[in-house]
């Protein structure tokens, strides 16, 4: 039971994010889309560290360059989400209230894809790997 009531609250996390989102492109103040490009980011940064789970064992207690390298692209990643909007805002082509609605979006979604990660991270019967 205590699965599904993570499930629950890492949907109604994510739900919030990209409303957030929405919000910076839709309201009639702002009324831009390009926002909207920051959901490439919410879709790559996963895949660095899943494509690392999958080919590193977990055996040795050092760290690994697969997973450190996985680590280091993610951050890349996710710094690029949170830099996008503000190079749109600087650029003009967004006002600044949506950059902060984007960027409110952005730090409730990333963190609702580290929480879905630290809940079903371990390999465990409970783990996302079964999925």
């Amino acid at each position: 039971m205590a699965g599904i009531k993570a499930l629950i609250s890492l949907s109604f996390g994510g739900a919030i994010g990209l409303m957030f989102l929405m919000l910076g492109c839709a309201l009639p103040l702002y009324n831009q889309y390009w926002p909207l490009f920051v959901l490439f980011f919410y879709v790559l940064s996963p895949i660095p560290y899943c494509i690392a789970r999958r080919l590193v064992d977990d055996t040795d207690a050092m760290s690994n360059a697969c997973k450190e390298l996985a680590i280091f692209l993610t951050t890349g990643i996710v710094v690029s989400a949170f830099g996008l909007p503000i190079v749109f805002a600087r650029a003009q082509l967004i006002q600044w209230g949506a950059c902060a609605l984007v960027l409110t979006g952005n730090t409730v979604i990333f963190a609702t894809i580290l929480g879905f990660f630290l809940v079903f991270g371990s390999n465990d019967d409970f783990s996302w790997q079964q999925w």
